[in-house]
């Protein structure tokens, strides 16, 4: 079996593994989270900044940002300035959402149908539709050649 190694000199991130397991996110929201993660604290968090080192339009960005804030990764505060206008959105990042939900629930399985003891009911007929008419064969095969 082939063994993979990466060397890792400089400039990487170590982060939590549980956003990009939360089946609630889209593969975006994921990466933007990962990539807003990797930023540093004092970096300029703004829609125009994310949307400028990405390749991605503002809207992308805020829809992305909305999803997380919704998942409870992210929480947005409005600040105001001295004489009570808006003046900025604060962000506050988490790697973990407020409330997380389980992930390691294991999922529902359906129920298999047994093939033990298949019903040999035939299935009812019912009136056919007159729209599409059940069509005869009048052809008869014939067994000359």
């Amino acid at each position: 079996m082939p063994v993979f190694r990466v060397e890792r000199t400089r400039d990487y991130t170590v982060m939590s593994n549980y956003h990009l397991r939360d089946k609630r996110l889209t593969l975006k929201a994921k990466g933007l989270l990962s990539q807003m993660l990797s930023l540093p604290e004092d970096w300029d968090y703004t829609l125009s900044g994310l949307s400028h080192i990405n390749r991605e339009s503002k809207d992308a960005i805020r829809s992305a940002v909305n999803e997380l804030e919704k998942a409870g990764y992210i929480h947005r505060r409005q600040t105001t300035d001295a004489s009570g206008k808006f003046s900025t959105n604060e962000y506050v990042i988490h790697e973990h959402p407020d409330q997380p939900e389980p992930l390691d629930q294991p999922e529902p399985l359906l129920e298999k149908p047994s093939s033990e003891n298949p019903t040999t009911d035939n299935p009812p007929t019912g009136n056919p539709s007159p729209e599409n008419p059940t069509q005869l064969n009048t052809k008869k095969p014939s067994k000359e050649k």
